[in-house]
């Protein structure tokens, strides 16, 4: 299956970015880095600029067609970035509309929020999040992964890097349910 990585040009937690890639290539998968603008994303170890990664297409010529799955890696900047874009917002919700899998990690539910897609959904994110999640008309709950079939699609969420594992090995058994594999 191919998967969506979408992330803003800068911004992304390195960590939430690369785990999550190299679990779906070990679970033989192929993620696409797909962002706003063309060139190299900046990834960042929490306020530290970290390395920077080639962007394989943008979200405005990407189709959700093209991919089975999304994955919404965290960082404070890079979901806020995103939210401001109408084409990465339409992008995210193209996801649901379609009952594809999705998966976000930290901050990365900001986008979710955007994108009007938590309404009667129960999820977990950065505990910063709690808020904008209820208000959206989400649950929030503190776990270190939560799996949410009560809507459209799958959706798996996670609160933070430390919870990286249980995410990885979360969000590829769920993908590999959704694509009958």
């Amino acid at each position: 299956m191919q998967i969506a990585f979408l992330v803003a040009p800068e911004g992304v937690e390195q960590v939430e970015l690369t785990d999550p890639w190299q679990a779906a290539i070990d679970a033989g998968h192929t993620p696409r880095l797909v962002s706003t603008d063309t060139g190299k994303i900046q990834a960042f170890n929490h306020l530290d600029k970290a390395d920077t990664f080639p962007v394989d297409e943008t979200v405005s010529e990407a189709s959700v067609a093209d991919y089975g799955g999304l994955v919404l890696p965290g960082g404070v900047a890079n979901p806020d970035f995103l939210r401001m874009d109408e084409a990465a917002v339409a992008f995210v919700r193209g996801f649901f509309d379609a009952g594809k899998p999705v998966a976000a990690i930290c901050h990365a539910p900001w986008t979710l929020v955007e994108a009007d897609v938590v309404r009667g959904r129960t999820l977990t994110s950065w505990p910063s999040l709690r808020t904008d999640i209820g208000n959206a008309g989400g649950e929030w709950v503190d776990e270190r992964v939560k799996v949410c079939t009560g809507g459209p699609n799958t959706l798996v969420t996670s609160r933070k890097p430390d919870d990286l594992k249980a995410f990885c090995e979360t969000f590829t058994a769920e993908f590999a349910k959704a694509s009958g594999s």
